[in-house]
């Protein structure tokens, strides 16, 4: 395999790289029939750039001779984020508690293109920004009939937690909650 690149970047230089990373995202996800690609490339953009302003924001980009191939970035939870509300089944008290908003890191976006899948760069992605990561736990949300992408979560070390119902305007009406511990197995 050709040798990967991972960079991590803060919320500017990440702003540099917006329509890279679009362009990423538009090919990792490829055409649907019937879908206007523009909608879900354009609601990203908004979630991406809305991101860059979240305490403890952080990109890691990979590259391959200098070809962004894939990224991830995620951010430290606020007690006033809300990530938890409407978690089924209930979760335990305290669970949502986040202790001056230091506890949690959401992992908001892993995405590689497609002619790169299924070759390390997404686990490579997932390691290097989770390692580099202060937080106890880490979470993120998943479309809840993605099961061959649950199954690479699990594979991971994520172990789910439940459902929550999307936000309004939620690219879907639920969501499977994954949470994983910190730091990594193995990692300092």
């Amino acid at each position: 395999m050709t040798d990967v690149t991972y960079t991590r970047l803060n919320d500017e230089a990440a702003a540099g790289v917006m329509d890279q990373l679009c362009e990423v995202y538009a090919d990792a996800y490829g055409e649907v029939p019937g879908e206007d690609t523009t909608v879900k490339s354009s609601a990203f953009r908004d979630r991406a750039t809305s991101a860059l302003s979240a305490r403890n924001y952080q990109l890691v980009t990979a590259s391959v001779d200098g070809e962004l191939v894939g990224f991830v970035f995620g951010y430290s939870l606020r007690q006033d984020r809300d990530w938890f509300v409407g978690l089924a089944p209930a979760p335990e008290p305290g669970f949502t508690d986040e202790r001056g908003g230091e506890r949690t890191v959401v992992l908001a976006e892993i995405e590689v293109r497609k002619a790169w899948q299924g070759k390390g760069v997404g686990r490579g992605l997932h390691d290097t920004f989770l390692s580099g990561r202060h937080e106890e736990r880490a979470t993120l949300s998943a479309n809840p009939v993605a099961t061959a992408t649950h199954a690479l979560y699990e594979g991971w070390g994520w172990q789910r937690v439940g459902s929550k119902p999307g936000r309004p305007g939620a690219y879907y009406r639920e969501y499977a909650v994954f949470m994983h511990p910190l730091p990594l197995a193995g990692r300092n």
